[in-house]
């Protein structure tokens, strides 16, 4: 005899007040990500963890390939996880959540598990999901798990010292590319565009990018990646205080001037029409007010700036915005002379808002 599999509906919070800074929506008062863990002050990823798992709430497993959060996290006889949680090899957490979902899906047909479908979620560093397990990760997409697939990008394989990762910006200085003479911008390649290659190469899966700076859209876009039966990835951008060199009250402030800097188009990816939804900021930034910010662009010089601005703006063009002409001139190398100029006119803001 088969039994029914009986899948959790999440509500969706209203986004109407979203770009309200004061805006504070009724929240679950659960907390599996509990406190007490040892992740550094600022830590992006670990906002995004309390986030997605207060989204997900009690009814939830989860597993995380190594990285920095699973240092942070996993203190012996101690974790601040309220659910079920797996340790796994870097490269294995897209195989391991597939056989956690499968495992679930054929003990209720069986009968051998009495509960509802729990929420089965994999929360993975950019090391893990662009990189080193990227390919269990796109296996377990295409062969369609039930499971939510987070990256958490902090842009750097931070756990083992901010060496560089798929996802690290251009001229984004890391102990793996340091700026000199022979390469003045530190890293020469742009981010490998991790969302869109999963959206494209998984038509059957809810694809979304998020950010920290927005955390109903983040609450919102886990529940719609859990509702959705069937795999859905999720990537959100988790600013690193210790590899980006920023205040560390800044973090939730780069989570949004990222997005305001067009250096981080946010949208979700709708399986059912195969279309992209692009979320239009309010507000159209400079890139120099967000690089300001962080000690790892602090070297740049006018024709790196340049090459970010001119990037931002192919980003505004292809999310269906407007480049308004001041953003077209930051184009150009002479209209960031100063940078060359003035002795470290980069950092100089760093922290208190560029």
């Amino acid at each position: 005899m088969s039994h029914e599999v009986v899948r959790q509906t999440l509500p969706l919070l209203d986004e109407q007040d979203e770009r309200d800074l004061y805006y504070l929506p009724d929240l679950p008062e659960e907390d599996p990500y509990a406190a007490g863990h040892r992740t550094c002050a600022g830590c992006g990823p670990a906002i995004q963890y309390r986030w997605v798992l207060k989204a997900a709430g009690q009814d939830t497993v989860v597993a995380g390939p190594t990285g920095c959060m699973y240092v942070a996290n996993s203190t012996y006889l101690c974790t601040p996880y309220t659910v079920p949680w797996a340790h796994t090899p870097i490269a294995s957490g897209g195989s391991f959540t597939s056989g956690v979902a499968a495992g679930y899906e054929a003990m209720i047909r069986k009968g051998r598990y009495p509960g509802r479908y729990p929420n089965i979620l994999v929360m993975a560093g950019d090391g893990s999901a662009a990189d080193i397990g990227i390919g269990s990760i796109s296996g377990a997409l295409y062969r369609n798990h039930d499971a939510l697939f987070v990256c958490y990008d902090n842009e750097c394989y931070a756990n083992t010292g901010i060496q560089t990762s798929p996802t690290t910006p251009y001229a984004g200085m890391t102990t793996f590319t340091p700026f000199g003479k022979a390469i003045p911008e530190g890293k020469k390649l742009p981010p490998k565009n991790l969302a869109r290659m999963m959206a494209e190469g998984h038509p059957h899966c809810y694809v979304a990018t998020t950010t920290v700076g927005y955390p109903v859209d983040l609450i919102n876009k886990t529940r719609k990646g859990l509702n959705h039966v069937g795999a859905a990835f999720l990537h959100c951008y988790t600013p690193c205080q210790k590899g980006w060199v920023y205040q560390t009250s800044m973090t939730v402030e780069l989570g949004r001037r990222v997005v305001e800097s067009g250096l981080w188009p946010v949208w979700e990816y709708d399986p059912a029409e195969r279309a992209y939804h692009y979320f239009h900021p309010p507000v159209q930034r400079p890139v120099t007010d967000y690089l300001a910010m962080q000690g790892r662009f602090g070297h740049m010089l006018p024709e790196h700036v340049a090459t970010t601005q001119a990037g931002a703006n192919r980003n505004w063009e292809v999310i269906g915005m407007d480049v308004p002409r001041a953003l077209r001139d930051l184009e150009d190398p002479a209209r960031h002379q100063r940078l060359k100029d003035e002795e470290y006119s980069m950092p100089i803001n760093r922290g208190v808002g560029a």
